[in-house]
């Protein structure tokens, strides 16, 4: 990948007090204060003077600064050269149209907003839940792969409003010039991962820390991969710089790893001689749920997957105080 030129850009970031923007946050201070690039950041906060008490170390950064707002009332445009639309619940908070609302009609107005800003780039942070369950016979999910979700289930809700939002996306390309990217995102780990949530990962550190044992839901043998935080902060802004308008790109790790082992992993390297409990410990499961992304097109960019899975571990926890 080029290296990152931020200079002269002005960016606006929607979901940047979420765990992947205050990971892309860290990321940009980081650089920022590697290559004292000139630029600006506004993040959309439905109240940035609480968040700021709570994250202090993103206050008083000349750079950087929190408009109050939400995807319900966005801020007036302004001149943004790029934005970044990582807002959108990953679990259903309340009523299933309510959440359809918030992801379609939410990046519609954002995409809305950027052109009315004169913003030529547009990153939208979506899901490889776009793709539906993954078929046996795949290892990995390529970003060509033609599945969908079934719309017979209310679990599809996710992947199917973010298929739309997609669509969306791409209308605005072709209707706007605006020149859209659309990032798939999988699973990943991080210091922001929270660790009472509906994450293995970060229920599987909090046990390690915590708990009397690492407790694993299910039979322990659903296939998933993680991608460290930092490694996927510096995709996501290699996709905004460098992606192609129109394209989509899994984000995420191809080494994949089963509930289990990521649970016996974590026992090792966090409370050796920890006991991990299978809570539903079946005999064999022909039919095991997988879920790992096919990185080659990330790969064309340049992107590679920089921290192993120990590695990434032991970074999230360093990174919790």
């Amino acid at each position: 990948m080029k290296p990152l030129q931020l200079t002269g850009r002005r960016l606006f970031i929607t979901g940047g007090t979420g765990f992947v923007g205050r990971t892309l946050l860290d990321y940009l201070m980081d650089w920022q204060a590697k290559t004292e690039q000139v630029f600006e950041v506004s993040v959309l906060s439905r109240d940035p003077i609480n968040f700021l008490a709570r994250y202090p170390q993103y206050d008083g950064k000349s750079w950087l600064r929190f408009v109050a707002g939400s995807l319900k009332e966005l801020p007036p445009p302004a001149a943004y050269t790029d934005v970044i639309h990582a807002a959108a619940d990953t679990h259903l908070q309340g009523q299933a149209a309510q959440w359809i609302d918030q992801i379609v009609n939410g990046t519609a107005a954002v995409l809305d907003f950027a052109v009315k800003s004169g913003a030529t780039r547009f990153l939208h942070t979506s899901s490889g839940a776009v793709y539906g369950p993954q078929p046996e016979s795949l290892i990995e999910l390529p970003e060509d792969y033609c599945g969908a979700p079934s719309t017979a289930l209310l679990s599809s809700i996710y992947g199917q409003a973010k298929r739309v939002a997609e669509q969306l996306c791409t209308a605005y390309f072709h209707e706007h010039g605006l020149q859209t990217i659309n990032a798939r995102c999988f699973a990943f780990s991080g210091k922001h991962m929270p660790l009472d949530g509906p994450y293995a990962f970060g229920n599987f550190i909090r046990d390690a820390l915590h708990g009397d044992a690492i407790r694993v839901n299910g039979d322990g043998t659903a296939v998933r991969s993680y991608l460290d935080g930092e490694d996927m902060a510096q995709w996501l802004m290699g996709l905004l710089q460098e992606g192609s308008p129109s394209e989509a790109y899994n984000v995420g790790s191809d080494q994949e790893v089963t509930m289990r082992e990521l649970a016996q992993k974590v026992a090792q390297l966090l409370a050796p001689g920890k006991a991990v409990i299978i809570e539903n410990a079946q005999p064999l499961n022909l039919h095991r749920s997988r879920y790992v992304p096919s990185i080659q097109k990330a790969k064309t960019l340049g992107l590679v997957v920089r921290h192993d899975l120990n590695q990434a571990i032991a970074r999230a926890v360093a990174g919790l105080g």
